[in-house]
């Protein structure tokens, strides 16, 4: 195998995404008690052939003090799948959550129409 051939396909690499956004809906917001993916809160999952991820999410407040948490606990729910090797969470403010981008899931368990 050459030194720089990818590891994966693209279609693993799709898989491996899945598994990954997976593993997040493991990851429960503390205040609102639903997951982060269903929240909304996730905007890009980037896999690298290297292993490294790199989770791009905002969160429901500029200043909401669970930024932490949340990122510890981004990084042991990835830690159980054996292909992410490194996982950096970068919070980003652009565009702007609402609660348009919940699911429906979310919605009805929040009551929110």
């Amino acid at each position: 195998m050459e030194e720089n051939a990818p590891k994966w396909t693209d279609t693993e690499v799709a898989e491996i995404k899945e598994t990954i956004l997976t593993a997040l809906e493991s990851v429960i917001d503390p205040e609102l008690g639903i997951d982060i993916v269903n929240l909304g809160l996730i905007y890009e999952v980037e896999f690298e052939q290297t292993g490294n991820t790199v989770i791009k999410m905002t969160l429901t407040t500029m200043g909401c003090p669970l930024a932490d948490i949340l990122t510890d606990n981004i990084q042991s729910a990835l830690a159980e799948i054996p292909e992410v090797t490194n996982v950096e969470v970068k919070l980003v403010w652009y565009p702007a959550w609402t609660t348009d981008k919940m699911s429906r899931y979310a919605r009805i368990a929040l009551g929110i129409r």
